[in-house]
């Protein structure tokens, strides 16, 4: 890229949009979530089951919240862009912006059940450093209510393929990624929305200290490296969907098998609290 292309006020804004895309989606969605919930229970005095506030927060977060910011942003940007960049007074950014959407592959299916190997991989080597390095990591929430409530991890098994796969796919790896590529390049084009995924996540963890939860937001940037990789080499956001989507809904099946079947598992203690590192 030219010196003029990579501009200290273009590299900030770029910077600014991959953060701020992220987690505005997320917001938008926890907000819906929060004030759906607050008008049922506390102005209808509706009395929700756990199942039913768990598909209304899949429904917010990940698909209006998440696809709805990522769509949004391919709808504006044509229109919006251009009077943005004359304000602030740099032009230059590629053509338009667009996400692919193809049936994988068999090239893409390779990288799909290779992806989600690594992603695994990468999971379970976190929580074998977690355990080496003894801090006290926050649970993922989805993973506490599932504890309390089996049959959520029910929904949210096929739920991870459905809509959590495709809805954050869609938008870290889709929008923000494909944003930060267009100053920084491939390489930190999947560096940088790598960690801002994992670092978003650090409002999904309760309890643990400070220093353990940065801990499980550093791990889980593998997997997100591996997301970020399959996307930049197929350039099909259906790769990156269907390896997160089934990352996910292996860890949540992990976790339903362990809380279901714990009377006939010889060490339930800690067949649990391995599944949780890997949440």
């Amino acid at each position: 890229m030219s010196t003029r292309e990579r501009s200290p006020l273009r590299t900030a804004v770029a910077l600014v949009s991959a953060v701020g895309l992220g987690a505005g989606g997320l917001l938008l969605g926890f907000v819906l979530t929060g004030v759906t919930l607050g008008v049922l229970v506390a102005g209808l005095g509706i009395d929700l089951p756990v199942t039913a506030q768990i598909v209304l927060s899949l429904v917010f977060v990940q698909g209006v919240g998440c696809m709805g910011v990522a769509l949004a942003y391919l709808r504006l940007r044509p229109v919006v862009g251009p009077k943005i960049r004359s304000i602030l007074g740099f032009e230059g950014v590629p053509g338009p912006f667009d996400i692919d959407v193809d049936v994988p592959t068999l090239r893409q299916v390779a990288i799909v059940v290779g992806g989600y190997v690594l992603a695994l991989g990468a999971a379970f080597a976190g929580s074998v450093l977690v355990t080496l390095l003894q801090v006290d990591t926050g649970t993922n929430q989805a993973a506490e209510i599932g504890l309390e409530n089996p049959e959520v991890l029910l929904i949210l098994i096929p739920a991870s393929i459905l809509i959590i796969g495709p809805g954050e796919e869609l938008l870290f790896r889709g929008v923000v990624q494909g944003r930060v590529r267009e100053v920084f390049g491939p390489v930190v084009g999947v560096l940088i929305p790598s960690a801002v995924f994992a670092a978003l996540h650090w409002f999904a963890l309760t309890g643990g200290s400070a220093t353990g939860n940065l801990v499980a937001l550093g791990v889980l940037v593998g997997p997100a490296l591996v997301f970020g990789a399959s996307y930049e080499l197929t350039d099909n956001i259906v790769v990156p969907a269907l390896i997160h989507g089934i990352y996910n809904a292996t860890l949540f099946s992990l976790l339903y098998v362990v809380v279901a079947f714990s009377d006939q598992l010889p060490d339930p203690q800690n067949s649990t609290a391995a599944v949780l590192a890997l949440l």
